[in-house]
């Protein structure tokens, strides 16, 4: 089995023991992380190591995006990607595994967009949208169609209706808007991916990965949305053993508005 955890922690450096919490709870073999806002000289490298993660692969900046991949395997062929001519810490991909049992692993932030869905009001969005079009562009160049490989992290686009809490309303929001499901649309397809969630849960079922720091009682109100994403190539479609998301880690303090998904491969 190979468990792989993705998680926009929101600060590395002050969620180390909820790291330590998540080892214990869902023991993946690998973390893929987004927001690590830490740059690389300071990326707490010690502390993953006594968590058991000794292999690492990061790309940060001070303050905000960065992201990482924690492994308890060797890594390999480990690459920084840059986007859009931008020296943005979003994309870094490592190879767990050698041979046959090689799987290439790709830890993604996807911008955010800012708030209004309208790319030429928005400079923000406008680049979302093409830095989604240029992962779809890279993935397409750079894999075959039998390769096995993951996308894990934040694609800040909830796709589906069930994705979000309120359907209709979130059409005209960022996150959920119909420009931005295409472009994700197109991002899957470059390598035929499959949405790992979406294969244990059915798609008429509600799952929610972020909700806002805004709401007093988050839980209550449950103005989700499933922005964090694990997909895999067609190549590891039939070792899904499973995908979880938990939940109760939004509870954790000092809580990220993001909770992780896991999915488990079989061997």
């Amino acid at each position: 089995m190979l468990t792989i955890a993705t998680w926009n922690i929101n600060s590395i450096r002050k969620r180390i023991a909820q790291l330590d919490r998540l080892v214990d709870l869902a023991a993946p073999d690998v973390i893929c992380l987004q927001e690590t806002k830490c740059a690389d000289a300071l990326f707490p490298k010690k502390e993953m190591e006594d968590l058991g993660y000794v292999h690492q692969a990061y790309a940060g900046q001070k303050a905000y995006n960065g992201v990482a991949i924690l492994s308890k395997f060797p890594l390999s062929n480990i690459d920084l990607h840059r986007h859009c001519g931008r020296d943005d810490a979003r994309h870094v991909s490592a190879v767990v595994g050698e041979g046959d049992a090689a799987v290439k692993i790709h830890s993604l932030y996807v911008p955010a967009g800012g708030q209004v869905p309208d790319r030429e009001l928005n400079p923000k969005f406008d680049h979302k949208l093409k830095f989604v079009d240029a992962i779809a562009d890279f993935f397409a160049a750079h894999h075959g169609l039998s390769d096995a490989a993951v996308v894990a992290g934040d694609f800040n686009i909830a796709p589906l209706p069930t994705d979000v809490w309120d359907h209709m309303r979130m059409t005209r929001t960022v996150t959920h808007t119909p420009i931005e499901i295409a472009a994700l649309e197109r991002m899957k397809r470059a390598l035929y991916f499959i949405d790992a969630l979406r294969e244990v849960h059915p798609a008429e079922n509600p799952v929610f990965t972020w909700w806002s720091y805004r709401a007093a009682d988050w839980l209550a109100a449950n103005k989700g949305r499933r922005l964090d994403h694990i997909w895999v190539t067609p190549a590891l479609k039939d070792r899904i053993a499973d995908v979880d998301v938990l939940m109760d880690v939004r509870h954790w303090t000092p809580a990220s508005d993001h909770v992780p998904v896991v999915l488990t491969l079989k061997p």
